[in-house]
């Protein structure tokens, strides 16, 4: 998947501490938009599947999410069509 820029982005997360490119690999800045979800504060970040990950999609492929870390944080993953007051923009 690739992170794109989201429609009302408040700013832009960085590699976590102790990340180690030479091991984990490459981690690019993470745009996301702070909100509520109710009275809940949430941090929104847009995902783009690129070809090969959307042919896997349309052939019953499923989303996968990981969490970095030993604590699995309250989330949720849902899709928004194009047009949608919320929807992503490229950077």
């Amino acid at each position: 998947m690739i992170p794109v820029r989201i429609k009302g982005c408040t700013r832009v997360l960085g590699a976590p501490e102790g990340w180690t490119p030479d091991s984990s690999g490459p981690c690019v800045g993470l745009a996301i938009r702070d909100g509520k979800a109710g009275d809940m504060p949430v941090m929104e970040s847009a995902w783009e599947p690129t070809p090969a990950e959307l042919a896997v999609l349309n052939n019953g492929g499923r989303v996968y999410l990981r969490i970095v870390g030993t604590g699995h944080p309250p989330v949720m993953v849902y899709a928004l069509g194009p047009g949608s007051s919320e929807e992503a923009t490229h950077s």
